[in-house]
């Protein structure tokens, strides 16, 4: 049961508050002074407290005193300010400082209740989303414990769940296929498992199957003699022998042509291979791990992708989420851009937040360079200077609805405090308690 801590000198105040409140199931404590009452404090899930405790006293400054008091003990704790009329600016500037509310004297039953009922609601979310924010940074520490992590963000469930299957994955010598939308970083994934794996320190050798013309992929990947093809002057190693002992990363595995796919399923089922125009048999010592953004199993059903090759590299599949799925790593991931060169003001913030981000992490570092750039030595960027439009294509929202999982994010950043809250979305306090009642916060 929710526990609300009242503070006024008035014992009828007390007893009134009491009696409303237990006939919702919300349990009441009451302190006839200031000091009484931070004794009780630790107890509280809420505090109700009065402005002003000593006779002939109008002004409130006792109560700003004892909020200031408050704030210092329990910085999280939900504060509703009791107010007269003539402490009304007073009440103002409290709220301004982080008090959740202020009601003027006599209140209104129903309307007390209901902000009651809502900051104790929500200060229940916000218990549950530092619990989940607490066991978040738990397994991203047991992480970073067992693996090389490099300079790759991750705050959010999904990759941390992608990152957990990627540390037995990493010390094994399953050929690995990583999936996942254009931009969204599978050569930052390949990368982390070469660096974990066994193969560490060997090379870690890239080719992406889709920058090179059909003819010259298989020269790219297995070699070839001097006049092996047309400008072919010298023989030359493929990527397979300079990868000797570490990791081959094929990016865009599903444009290599058929001819290439018949030869690499060689070199998967026997470790071996030939340069182009050599009739001698290479051995391969190379882990393979491929990408793609592309369905492959309906490459496969028109014919253009070959199953036995699939589920050769397919040994374990690596699904790297969008931006979408994963919201809270937006922020981490721009400042990670920024490296400390400049500050993102409020709106440019929830521009950052607003984008649907088709093109992923490559799109938002592309974006933050650039905005950087157009900054000119500026210490804060603003809307201007990221260049991007307030609504960039159907799935983009209006920038002042936020989606509830921002909502979620920015409640546990602010610990809670609308205000807050309020001032880094651009929206006021009743338009942030609106957005809260909708999305069931």
């Amino acid at each position: 049961m929710p526990t609300v801590l009242v503070i006024d000198d008035n014992p009828d105040v007390g007893a009134a508050l009491q009696l409303l409140f237990s006939l919702h199931g919300i349990d009441t404590r009451v302190a006839l002074t200031p000091a009484e009452g931070l004794r009780l404090l630790g107890q509280a899930d809420l505090l109700i407290q009065d402005m002003n405790f000593s006779a002939d006293t109008t002004g409130g400054e006792e109560g700003a005193a004892l909020f200031a008091q408050v704030r210092a003990l329990r910085p999280d704790l939900p504060v509703i300010l009791l107010t007269a009329w003539t402490q009304l600016e007073r009440a103002v500037q409290l709220v301004k400082s982080g008090a959740a509310d202020y009601l003027a004297k006599p209140w209104d039953d129903a309307k007390l209740l209901a902000t009651v009922q809502n900051l104790l609601e929500l200060a229940d979310t916000q218990q549950q989303l530092q619990q989940q924010r607490r066991q978040l940074r738990t397994r991203w520490q047991r992480l970073r414990e067992r693996l090389d992590l490099g300079e790759l963000v991750a705050e959010s469930a999904a990759m941390l769940a992608l990152l957990e299957l990627a540390q037995p994955v990493a010390r094994s010598q399953l050929p690995v296929l990583v999936t996942g939308p254009p931009g969204s970083g599978k050569e930052r994934i390949a990368q982390l498992l070469h660096a974990n794996s066994a193969r560490a320190a060997k090379p870690f050798v890239a080719l992406n199957c889709g920058a090179l013309p059909g003819e010259l992929i298989e020269a790219e990947l297995f070699g070839a003699e001097a006049g092996a093809y047309t400008g072919a002057t010298r023989a030359r190693i493929g990527h397979i022998e300079a990868a000797r002992g570490g990791t081959l990363f094929l990016d865009e595995i599903g444009n290599l042509p058929p001819a290439g796919q018949a030869k690499l399923l060689r070199v998967l089922e026997s470790g071996r291979f030939q340069r182009l125009g050599s009739p001698k048999e290479v051995q391969a010592d190379v882990r393979i791990v491929s990408a793609t953004n592309a369905d492959l199993p309906a490459l496969m059903k028109r014919g253009e992708f070959r199953e036995d090759l699939y589920y050769r590299l397919n040994g374990v599949e690596l699904r790297l989420p969008s931006l979408k799925e994963r919201p809270e790593d937006l922020l981490p991931l721009a400042e990670r851009f920024l490296a400390g060169r400049a500050r993102l003001s409020g709106e440019a913030l929830a521009r950052l937040q607003a984008h649907a981000w088709p093109g992923e992490v490559r799109e938002l570092r592309h974006c933050i360079e650039r905005a950087v750039v157009l900054a000119q030595g500026a210490e804060q960027l603003d809307v201007g200077h990221l260049g991007l439009p307030a609504a960039s294509s159907a799935e983009a929202r209006n920038l002042d609805e936020p989606t509830r999982e921002q909502l979620q994010a920015t409640l546990a950043r602010h610990g809670g405090n609308v205000s807050r809250v309020a001032a880094e979305l651009g929206l006021s306090r009743q338009a942030v308690y609106r957005r809260l009642q909708h999305h069931g916060l």
